[in-house]
C-alpha cells in the first residue's frame, strides 16, 4: 500500500501539473478512440501496451476477457458495450487475450472449480464454447499447447459474442464499427492480431487496417508462435475457427 501511496503522490505532484490542459479537457467529457476488452490479469495494462494517453481508451476488464452473449447476463459488460457505442461513438472494439491466462487454465479444469470457486465456475461457463471446441478438435494437444489454443480461440469466441449485441450488429451492418482480436505475449510484450483473410493471428504491423468487418479465412500464410513452436504446432494451435 505504501508503494501505491507514493505513486499517487507522484501522479499528483508530477503528472497532473504537466498535463493541466489535458486534465481540463477531460473534465468536460471523454471521447475515447476504442473500447478495449481484456483480462483483469495484473500483467496486462492496456494503456501501457498501446501507449495510450488518458481518455483514449474505454476499458472493460474481467477474468478471461469474456463477453457474455447478449441477454445471457445482466452484468456490466453489455451495458458498457452499449454505452461505448451509443453514447461515446466508439468505432473500434479490441478483444485482447494474453499468454499464460489463469482463466483459460481454469477452463482446462472447469469441473474442479464448481465446488472450490463457484463464482469463477459460473463466469467461465460463458465461454464454454471455447472449451468444447478445443477439447473436441484438439484434445490430443499437450497441456501447454492446449492453453495457447484456448487463449486464441477464446478471443474469437468473444468476437462472435459481440456480434449478438444489437448495437454491434447494427453498426457492423452500416460499416461504422470494426472488431479486432489480439493476443498479448506477457513474456516479450509482443502482440498478435487476428487476420480473417489469412485465418491466423499475425503481427499487426503488416496491415493495421485489417479487421473483422467482413470476409472469412482463406488459409494460412503466417502463423503466430513460429518463433517458439514447430511450424506444424503453430498451424494447428493458431489457425483459429473464425
Amino acid at each position: 500500500m505504501k508503494k501505491l501511496m507514493r505513486g499517487l503522490r507522484q501522479f499528483q505532484d508530477t503528472y497532473v501539473p504537466e498535463h493541466k490542459k489535458l486534465m481540463a479537457s477531460l473534465a468536460k467529457g471523454q471521447s475515447p478512440n476504442a473500447l478495449f476488452i481484456t483480462c483483469s490479469d495484473s500483467r496486462v495494462q492496456p494503456e501501457l501496451i498501446t501507449q495510450a494517453e488518458l481518455g483514449e481508451l474505454f476499458v472493460i476488464r474481467n477474468a478471461g476477457n469474456i463477453v457474455p452473449p447478449f441477454g445471457a447476463t445482466n452484468g456490466g459488460e453489455g451495458a458498457t458495450i452499449e454505452y461505448a457505442l451509443k453514447s461515446l461513438n466508439v468505432d473500434h472494439i479490441i478483444v485482447c487475450g494474453h499468454s499464460s491466462c489463469g482463466a483459460m487454465k481454469g477452463l482446462l479444469q472447469i469441473g474442479n472449480l464448481e465446488a472450490k470457486m463457484p463464482l469463477v465456475y459460473n463466469w467461465l461457463i460463458h465461454t464454454e464454447a471455447t472449451r468444447q471446441l478445443v477439447e473436441d478438435n484438439y484434445g490430443d494437444l499437450e497441456k501447454a499447447d492446449k492453453l495457447d489454443m484456448l487463449v486464441g480461440e477464446n478471443v474469437l469466441t468473444q468476437i462472435e459474442n459481440l456480434r449478438t449485441y444489437p448495437a454491434v450488429r447494427s453498426m457492423l451492418h452500416r460499416g461504422d464499427l470494426s472488431l479486432h482480436g489480439w493476443i498479448y505475449n506477457i513474456n516479450d510484450g509482443s502482440i498478435l492480431a487476428y487476420d480473417s483473410e489469412r485465418h491466423a493471428f499475425v503481427p499487426p504491423f503488416t496491415d493495421p487496417n485489417k479487421t473483422f468487418s467482413n470476409g472469412h479465412g482463406h488459409g494460412l500464410s503466417q502463423m503466430p508462435g513460429e518463433h517458439r513452436l514447430a511450424r506444424n504446432q503453430s498451424q494447428r494451435i493458431f489457425k483459429g475457427s473464425y
